[in-house]
């Protein structure tokens, strides 16, 4: 009879506790997530694609960083040989409201090194713009993507 009892109450148990830990799972789940800051960058005066579109040079090799507050570097990617840079943040150090309104993109390497008519002085930068999230399995990425640089005088 004793027996009866622990078999019935350890399924009783079970019965209550996997949904509890199911319903854990799935807050965790939600705090799995990345913020994925990328781009591509031309070899233009502002950075971006011109007119023509696909005959737009790439600028490879670029150090792009991330800057926020006053100039604070927080994290930085170097363009590949077709341009993209990629940047991966942990969501629970970076507010995504304070990604957009207070960071920006930065790229220091001159322009001249990807076409030597193009001014040789001056940083590009960009704002950032949300343009939504990817799920992958589950894992949520937000994905933010520069809004358009502009070159910036020295």
């Amino acid at each position: 009879m004793a027996l009866k009892y622990l078999i019935f109450f350890s399924i009783l148990f079970a019965a209550i506790a996997f949904p509890m830990a199911e319903a854990q799972l799935g807050i965790i789940g939600n705090l799995l997530g990345l913020l994925r800051i990328q781009g591509i960058l031309y070899c233009t005066p502002n950075g971006n694609i011109g007119v023509n579109g696909t005959a737009t040079p790439i600028f490879p090799n670029a150090l792009v960083q991330l800057q926020c507050g006053n100039g604070n570097v927080v994290s930085s990617a170097t363009t590949n040989a077709s341009g993209l840079f990629s940047m991966l943040l942990d969501p629970l150090n970076f507010l995504l409201s304070t990604l957009l309104s207070n960071c920006k993109l930065v790229v220091g390497t001159p322009l001249a090194t990807c076409n030597a008519s193009l001014p040789s002085i001056g940083t590009l930068e960009s704002t950032l713009q949300f343009i939504g999230n990817t799920l992958l399995g589950i894992l949520n990425i937000g994905n933010i993507i520069p809004t358009g640089f502009r070159l910036i005088p020295v």
